[in-house]
């Protein structure tokens, strides 16, 4: 039935326009009261935010105002006590396959007997079959991987005998093997070398031109603004998310951060003159 002869309703239009919105018109990432509880003490309160396809997007607030925990929610990794996530338009069980996620390292068993390709390699896992194990078209995935974050030199090493910030490039590596749309990273900057925080920062870029959509739990306000497209200001509840020109202000930043952004007076006044 054509729309045109007047017999359907405003409601289906507009479903069916949604329906048909493709990925670049869908954000990468949507969340709706997203509340998490810990021990009945909230954590995350309420979040709404949607981030666009293509966005390099860095997630500031003090400690305690539940970064980590955002990324974990919509991972599914901690279970939320209210609202919803979507994924490209879909729930998230959905749309799990395209996210990929890059732990803190603090939350890895670093003593476990794996070798620099075995972690690179478990970022092929999700195309593969129950019984199939990776073959030369996985393994040469992975070697790419590790080639791009300079790691391959260091594919029959153990993962335990690295060095922090080459654990960190490691475990983006298995991230890029994973070919994933949507990357969500828990403070992938910390404990690493001046070094690898750059070829970090450059690997970030790259995605975004690629196409990918990144959101990175960030603990240097200092930074943010020169890293990042957007900006995702959190202090349990949603404070602001925007562009950094829009939300990296005197402002939101003393909102987000209260009393403590008196410590940082030079990051408050390097954002009063954008």
């Amino acid at each position: 039935m054509d729309w045109r002869d007047g017999k359907f309703d405003e409601r289906t239009i507009v479903l069916a326009t949604a329906t048909a919105m493709s990925d670049e018109q869908q954000p990468a990432l949507e969340t709706h009261d997203l509340t998490v509880t810990y021990h009945k003490r909230p954590a995350l309160y309420g979040i709404d935010v949607a981030v666009p396809a293509g966005s390099l997007v860095g997630i500031v607030g003090p400690n305690g105002a539940g970064k980590s925990t955002f990324i974990k929610a919509v991972m599914g990794v901690v279970p939320s006590s209210g609202g919803w996530v979507k994924v490209f338009g879909k729930p998230l069980r959905e749309n799990l396959h395209r996210v990929g996620y890059v732990p803190q390292r603090e939350s890895v068993d670093w003593d476990f007997p794996v070798t620099v390709m075995d972690v690179a390699l478990m970022g092929t896992y999700g195309g593969l079959g129950l019984f199939r194990r990776p073959g030369k078209a996985e393994k040469k995935r992975a070697s790419e991987a590790l080639e791009k974050v300079g790691m391959l030199p260091y594919s029959n090493r153990q993962i335990g005998n690295l060095s922090g910030g080459q654990q960190q490039r490691v475990f983006l590596a298995r991230a890029l093997a994973q070919d994933s749309d949507l990357y969500l990273m828990d403070e992938p900057f910390a404990g690493v070398d001046a070094a690898t925080e750059a070829a970090i920062v450059t690997l970030l870029r790259e995605m975004r031109e690629r196409g990918k959509t990144v959101l990175v739990v960030h603990h240097d306000l200092q930074s943010a603004g020169e890293y990042f497209d957007r900006l995702l200001l959190l202090n349990m509840r949603l404070v602001a998310f925007g562009e950094v020109k829009d939300v990296y202000t005197r402002e939101l930043l003393q909102k987000t951060y209260g009393g403590r952004l008196t410590i940082l007076s030079e990051v408050a006044d390097r954002a009063a003159k954008l």
